[in-house]
């Protein structure tokens, strides 16, 4: 399908996230490509209020017609390369020898990888060569890299707007923990987060082929980036990192990330735009999803399964107690981030996973919100509208644990979706105007659009575990028991596939546990 977001066209289509990735040949040395600081002046952010229309994002989502930007059969991994674990006690030169039995060559060592890449040639069939090194006693797991993509009263003046808070009883849960506290942590792991003003140099001299449109060289360009101004002071967002630049500023270049972000924690109570639910916790951005400018600019790495991995343990061993996966695919099993999952719970992490916004696409098992229902600790999210109804889009099955409001276009229409501030893509988005408008984008400029996914209700239940944590509820698992012992229970008695456990009540999950102090 084309990469257009169309933003502007009038369908229910238009309310889905462009989320695209695009396929290149590993390598055996680390790339190169850079961006550089282009000014020590900081950039302001300018804000073009509410948008009335639905914003072009639904996350996590591979629907038909114009809802992604679907990359091409041939394209759900990287080619050129494979992810191994080698089993605990295998020597150096064992290693060597079954690196050589694919004919393969070592990768250099990546910080926060458990395992290893083994570089092939473009020519071999990863899956095949990641089979056949599944299959030795020396090995615990090999796969391809396959790529992930973006699933009291507060003043807030659009907090009015903001159905999905009502929905479960927020006023009231505030009256109890209004808004957690900085000592909790929550990592958002996405796209990306606008969280600081700076402006970035990139070149490309190349006109680049990109799903078949090829788009101008720019050049050098100095892009100004601003942090979103409702998402609160620079001094709450910690521990940065950007696995897709491989640098410590994880700058969101889609707008998802940002999204995300402000239903877990937006300012709230400032007199200003929107609310978010743990308005006080501090904010780990970290980046392991590429978009269009990522892959115009040609980041060194992509958003494989094993940079989602790296990701996830970067959050881990960097101090988050919560962390927001609104994030996944479909496809063959990913045994490389099942073990960075585990390991996170692990280090004390409660994660949140979306459960996939496949259902119209013939429900398709979400490869990372399947493991929910084995670890403890996780759990999978699925999405409601105001009707508290399964929204069309959301996946069902028997990985399914809670479900949180993610907004239904289809029955309810714009009022029905997910309001938060992001970017106006009229700013970022112009690769959409054809040869003659292409021009280099602003990430300075926002606007408050509504989005619908399980991307979406995942970060509510994000944002609740963070209230529970600063409760006194901090083993990932009894916040998980929480959460489903609270739920309001919807479809037949008990849980199911379309609903799991039920809506999470933040109320109901924090009654007893005494007001914070």
């Amino acid at each position: 399908m084309s990469i257009r977001r169309r933003a502007r066209a009038h369908s229910a289509a238009l309310i889905a996230v462009a989320l695209w990735f695009a396929t290149v040949a590993a390598q055996d040395v680390l790339p190169q490509a850079e961006r550089r600081s282009a000014s020590p002046l900081a950039t302001r952010a300018i804000d073009g209020g509410l948008r009335s229309g639905a914003s072009p994002m639904r996350a996590v989502h591979k629907a038909t017609d114009l809802h992604t930007r679907r990359m091409p059969a041939n394209a759900r991994y990287l080619r050129g390369s494979v992810i191994v674990k080698f089993r605990d006690g295998t020597s150096a030169a064992r290693r060597a020898d079954l690196v050589s039995l694919v004919a393969g060559r070592s990768m250099p060592s990546l910080p926060y990888a458990a395992f290893d890449l083994v570089a092939l040639d473009p020519a071999d069939d990863p899956e095949a060569v990641a089979s056949r090194l599944a299959a030795q006693p020396d090995v615990a797991y090999a796969q391809a890299r396959y790529r992930a993509r973006p699933l009291y009263r507060p003043n807030d003046p659009l907090y009015g707007l903001q159905w999905n808070f009502a929905s479960l009883e927020m006023e009231r849960a505030w009256d109890i923990n209004p808004g957690s506290s900085p000592s909790v942590t929550v990592a958002v792991v996405d796209s990306g987060v606008a969280y600081v003003n700076t402006s970035l140099r990139f070149v490309q001299f190349n006109a680049r082929s990109i799903e078949g449109s090829v788009f101008p060289a720019l050049g050098t360009v100095d892009i100004p980036f601003a942090a979103a101004p409702d998402l609160g002071a620079a001094d709450r967002f910690v521990s940065p990192y950007d696995f897709i630049w491989d640098d410590p500023q994880p700058l969101d270049m889609h707008g998802h990330g940002t999204h995300v972000a402000g239903t877990i924690g937006q300012a709230t109570n400032n007199s200003l735009g929107v609310a978010g639910i743990a308005f006080n916790v501090k904010l780990m951005p970290i980046k392991v999803i590429d978009g269009f400018w990522d892959e115009y600019f040609e980041s060194p790495f992509f958003g494989t399964d094993d940079t989602v991995a790296r990701g996830v343990r970067y959050a881990a061993d960097n101090g988050a107690k919560v962390i927001n996966l609104s994030i996944g695919r479909e496809g063959p099993p990913a045994p490389v981030v099942r073990s960075a999952l585990e390991y996170a719970v692990s280090r004390g992490a409660f994660i949140a996973v979306a459960g996939g916004n496949e259902f119209l696409d013939g429900n398709p098992t979400p490869r990372f919100a399947e493991f929910a229902q084995q670890i403890s600790g996780m759990v999978s999210v699925g999405a409601v509208g105001p009707d508290r109804q399964r929204a069309a889009y959301s996946n069902t099955g028997p990985y399914l644990e809670l479900v949180a409001p993610g907004g239904d276009f289809t029955r309810n229409g714009v009022s029905g979706l997910i309001l938060q501030q992001t970017y106006d893509f009229d700013f970022t988005d112009t690769f959409l105007n054809g040869t003659g408008g292409f021009r280099p984008p602003r990430f300075d400029v926002f606007a408050y659009l509504y989005a619908e996914g399980t991307s979406m209700a995942t970060a509510h239940v994000s944002g609740l575990a963070a209230l529970l944590y600063q409760q006194g509820i901090t083993k990932p698992s009894a916040i998980e028991a929480v959460m489903k012992r609270s739920a309001t229970d919807l479809g037949p008695e008990g849980r199911d596939d379309q609903y799991g456990h039920g809506l999470i009540n933040a109320r109901a999950a924090l009654r007893g546990l005494g007001i914070a102090r």
